[in-house]
């Protein structure tokens, strides 16, 4: 498999997800994560990137919000990937 690393938006970033996944478990979206070379928080704080928001999310999304952090549907994450 080739470095996903490169020309990848979320190299280096620290991504959390909240609410149930359409095509991921959590483990499994944690992987994905970090096989991106990113970090797979648990929480959102100010050092969050991106937060990744499923079916009924949490509190979560409302304090990603209150900080201005991007939120992607699980199917932006997907999309924003690279080939």
């Amino acid at each position: 498999m080739k470095d996903r690393t490169e020309n990848n938006p979320f190299a280096g970033c620290t991504v959390v997800t909240t609410g149930k996944l359409e095509k991921f478990t959590r483990d499994g979206i944690n992987s994905r994560i970090t096989s991106l070379g990113a970090i797979a928080g648990s929480s959102v704080t100010r050092k969050t990137n991106y937060l990744i928001c499923g079916e009924k999310p949490g509190s979560k999304l409302t304090k990603a919000r209150e900080l201005g952090i991007a939120v992607l549907t699980e199917q932006e994450f997907l999309d924003m990937i690279p080939a």
